[in-house]
């Protein structure tokens, strides 16, 4: 074998410090969509709230997206991240508590849909959906129910919580605003909210218009829907378009 065709299979030198390297692109199959929700609960009413704006990077996919499933007349569920897995998730959950009613005849209450959602979240833990959950209702007693969930399902019940892209605007403002004890704390404090239901609203109202101008994700519209022992009554508020 002569020279020049022993030389075509040396091996490639090592890169030294000045040298440029390729860099290869990376594919990753979860995408956030971004949007927030955001949840109230209080003595006889819960309020879930949720952006309808659904975007990918700096492109908007679409300004009417939900993001809250509605179950029942006293339990939703609202979920932030990306809109491939919540879509599955939810007919997961639908599928789910249509075979209860069927079997039992009659809705599962939001403390069955709760832990529903924890099981379904830790079960696929090894690959999990990339959403991050509010379950909202009204509880055996009428009281307002809010559980928080991690993406694994891990769960707490709340008095008020918020997940999304405006988690971090939101959040301190509900801090504030409620000051709602820790339901695990000792001695047992008071954590539903004791704002009126109307200035409830209002809150959840400004927080989102506060949250609209920072967050470029969470704009367009919010869905609003207030749970009373009468039902849901369905609001909404305008924001900013761009």
């Amino acid at each position: 074998m002569n020279s020049s065709s022993s030389s075509s299979y040396k091996l490639a030198s090592t890169p030294s410090a000045g040298m440029q390297t390729k860099q290869h692109a990376t594919w990753s199959p979860y995408d956030d969509n971004g949007g927030t929700v955001v949840a109230v609960a209080g003595d006889d009413y819960c309020i879930v709230a949720g952006s309808t704006r659904l975007s990918t990077g700096y492109s908007i996919l679409t300004r009417q997206q939900s993001k809250i499933l509605r179950l029942s007349d006293v339990c939703v569920i609202a979920s932030a991240g990306m809109q491939a897995d919540r879509q599955a998730l939810h007919k997961l959950l639908q599928s789910r508590h249509v075979m209860y009613q069927f079997n039992h005849r009659k809705p599962m209450s939001s403390n069955a849909v709760a832990q529903l959602l924890s099981t379904t979240l830790y079960y696929k833990r090894f690959f999990p959906y990339y959403t991050f959950n509010l379950c909202c209702g009204l509880d055996e007693e009428g009281k307002g129910a809010i559980y928080s969930y991690d993406a694994i399902g891990s769960f707490e019940r709340v008095g008020f919580g918020c997940q999304g892209s405006g988690k971090d605007l939101i959040q301190p403002v509900l801090d504030e605003q409620l000051k709602a004890g820790h339901p695990l704390a000792l001695p047992p404090q008071q954590w539903l909210s004791s704002l009126p239901m109307e200035q409830a609203i209002d809150l959840v109202k400004d927080a989102f218009v506060s949250a609209g101008e920072r967050d470029i994700y969470t704009g367009d519209d919010v869905e609003i829907l207030i749970i009373t022992k009468d039902g849901i009554r369905t609001d909404s508020l305008a924001l900013k378009k761009d």
